[in-house]
């Protein structure tokens, strides 16, 4: 598959799973919006039309809750080939939602949607408006997530982190009790083959948290402290981090300049508190559970992703390079969602091995930041093998770069089309 035929099939999903105003990630697996999948579909988008992508974010924005909070299903239609439904999170919504949210990468997509435009053209009025909406929800995150004011943010269910069975929650799972959950019938094995998903011992915990956070009425002010599960990951938090700096930088684009300046010392101080979640042993960050208060030994790709928000030659660069060099080394199809020496690691199995190309864009930003521009190449070159292998898949096994989960992917189509604007990947593409 050359770049030709790559780009026209990226565009031919992302026009595939386009429902108007909003896109749905793949039919029958996942038929609803999921937040950060539109947010991330909308860079995909402004390559056939600008105002569609501005509509995508539109669309999930105007489903923000009224604390500040942005859910992260949508459920705009019904469909009965998914579960958990509008049925089982009973949020009282207008139009149904989840009761839980998802990585704000918004701010530095809007950041994109903006730059992107003809600065004489450019969506200002739309883009305000955005800007305050999602500023809106980082002072939920660090109101209900962050009570104690330590400058990070927990995540109160697996699902949070949009990486749902990785094997940096397993000990924290593990604690959440499952006496008396209500029998349930999943749907997600229906579609897809039971070795690529999370276990039902993971699903009745994910079950078991939804069941508690429903009895408490979604009420934000009290998730946090009655969660049994509380868990501080480096790759959420450096993607809220990564999206407040962009917010920052829009604001003042924007005339406000106030909050540039709230959004700017509030980034500072949370890349501050980041150092705590830094992994001497491992030579990367990793996750904290704040119910036990202890380190998680776990050598996730999320101990990777503060690559976004780390400056040019700070100490943790090389480290984290290393890291990835070595994984990419043992992996040539994407960067592993799971350190694959890890006895762990699964290469089919959802999050804890396969590659996605969500993440390994995430890491090429962070690389080019960080002036790591050739590992950043590699990773476009890996990300790019997965398709001229497999077409557009959900994940991909890292080390033969199989398809696996769901099949004609909005975002991984998506991802296809920002790989292919990249100056690094027409090299690759056309030697």
């Amino acid at each position: 598959m050359n770049t030709e035929d790559m780009l026209q099939e990226a565009e031919r999903i992302l026009r595939l799973n386009d429902k108007g105003h909003y896109t749905v990630p793949t039919h029958g697996l996942y038929p609803f919006q999921w937040n950060w999948d539109s947010c991330l579909t909308a860079l995909g988008q402004f390559r056939l039309s600008p105002d569609r992508a501005w509509t995508e974010v539109e669309t999930l924005m105007a489903h923000q809750w009224p604390d500040g909070m942005v859910p992260h299903i949508v459920f705009h239609e019904r469909d009965e080939g998914y579960f958990p439904g509008p049925d089982v999170w009973q949020t009282g919504r207008p139009t149904p939602t989840s009761g839980i949210t998802q990585p704000p990468v918004l701010g530095m997509v809007l950041e994109q949607l903006f730059l992107r435009e003809d600065p004489d053209h450019r969506s200002e009025s739309r883009c305000r408006s955005l800007v305050q909406a999602a500023a809106r929800w980082h002072d939920w995150f660090y109101r209900c997530r962050d009570p104690q004011g330590t400058g990070v943010v927990a995540l109160l269910h697996p699902w949070e982190s949009g990486r749902d069975n990785s094997c940096d929650w397993d000990d924290a799972l593990a604690q959440v009790p499952t006496e008396g959950i209500s029998p349930y019938q999943r749907k997600d094995i229906t579609h897809v083959d039971a070795s690529q998903r999370p276990t039902a011992f993971e699903y009745d915990r994910y079950v078991a948290l939804l069941e508690c956070f429903r009895a408490l009425k979604w009420d934000n002010t009290l998730l946090h402290d009655a969660s049994p599960f509380q868990v501080v990951d480096p790759g959420f938090n450096a993607i809220l981090i990564h999206s407040e700096l962009a917010l920052s930088r829009l604001a003042d684009q924007l005339g406000d300049s106030a909050l540039a300046h709230r959004l700017s010392e509030r980034a500072a101080r949370s890349i501050g508190a980041m150092d705590t979640l830094w992994h001497g042993d491992l030579k990367q960050y990793a996750c904290l559970n704040r119910r036990t208060g202890q380190r998680v030994n776990s050598a996730s790709v999320g101990g990777l992703l503060p690559l976004l928000v780390l400056p040019q030659g700070h100490e943790h660069v090389a480290d984290l390079s290393i890291r990835l060099t070595d994984w990419l080394d043992k992996a040539p199809f994407g960067v592993c969602s799971m350190d694959p020496l890890d006895m762990r690691f699964d290469g089919k199995r959802y999050w804890r091995g396969p590659s996605w190309l969500i993440v390994n864009f995430l890491l090429i930003t962070g690389l080019r930041q960080c002036g790591e521009t050739e590992l950043a190449h590699r990773v476009v070159q890996a990300s790019l093998q997965c398709i001229q292998k497999s077409g557009c898949s959900e994940y991909y096994h890292p080390m033969t770069g199989e398809a696996l989960g769901g099949g004609t992917f909005t975002w991984t189509a998506a991802m296809v089309i920002e790989f292919l604007n990249m100056d690094a990947s027409q090299a690759l593409l056309t030697a």
